[in-house]
């Protein structure tokens, strides 16, 4: 490993290159991730969004390129490695046990046991309860299966569950898809209160509202191409629907 030069940045990603057979779904793609802020990445369905964060987090591998964590270099990531790194992603899907409850989630391949082989049960509910509230999350019963709770709250499960087990970098897929005014409200709020918690923050959407609502910079992605990259306080969001679906 060598020992990046970008000072305050959490994650660099540096000339990116992924095909599949003869398809290029992403080329010579750069993108820095601020500390301790929220980037966001914008761009048409198959602009390549969806394979940068997997080989973010881990999923996939690169062909070329090299990807920079906290000062490290390194020319692909595990789904191992980006856990040691503290970085947890929340996909659309968010990948919830709905036959568990809250803590079952929460603490879901990561359990924590006493006397070395039974489940502590008890522990965990009091951990998941302490998270909750200082997220400031609100779900009355808990221990309901989390298949009977509302999409503002399985959210919200997800997001505490990546907040426990991630640490530094939050990867978000289209946060609040399919959410009503009210849930995707409190989840944006949500989202956007990590930075000031020590979370480094990525999200992937296509609300251009959210996007500027919640990013400090965004970079505007084609055909597996970064094309542009702004900062929220010089672009409106008609200016950046513009940039996208004109592809400059």
């Amino acid at each position: 490993m060598i020992k990046g030069k970008i000072e305050n940045t959490f994650a660099s990603l540096e000339n990116i290159s992924k095909s599949f057979g003869k398809i290029n779904a992403l080329n010579n793609v750069n993108i820095d991730i601020e500390k301790n802020k929220i980037t966001a990445i914008v761009g048409d369905n198959g602009s390549g969004k969806s394979t940068l964060i997997k080989i973010l987090s881990g999923s996939l591998k690169p062909d070329s390129g090299n990807i920079y964590i906290d000062g490290e270099n390194y020319k692909y990531l595990t789904p191992k490695l980006a856990h040691e790194k503290g970085i947890s992603t929340v996909y659309q899907d968010l990948s919830l046990d709905n036959y568990r409850d809250v803590s079952g989630n929460i603490f879901l391949g990561r359990e924590l046991t006493k006397y070395g082989f039974i489940l502590d049960y008890e522990r965990m509910e009091d951990e998941t309860e302490t998270l909750l509230k200082d997220l400031d999350i609100h779900i009355p019963y808990f221990k309901t299966p989390v298949g009977y709770l509302s999409g503002g709250q399985r959210q919200s499960v997800a997001i505490a569950r990546a907040i426990f087990q991630g640490k530094n970098l939050i990867i978000f897929d289209e946060p609040t898809a399919a959410m009503g005014v009210k849930e995707t409200k409190a989840t944006n709020e949500l989202i956007k209160s990590l930075p000031d918690r020590g979370f480094t923050v990525l999200v992937i959407s296509h609300d251009m509202h959210q996007v500027l609502h919640l990013a400090d910079r965004i970079f505007i992605m084609e055909h597996g191409e970064i094309i542009d990259n702004v900062s929220k306080t010089n672009i409106t969001v008609m200016d950046l629907m513009e940039r996208i679906s004109n592809g400059s």
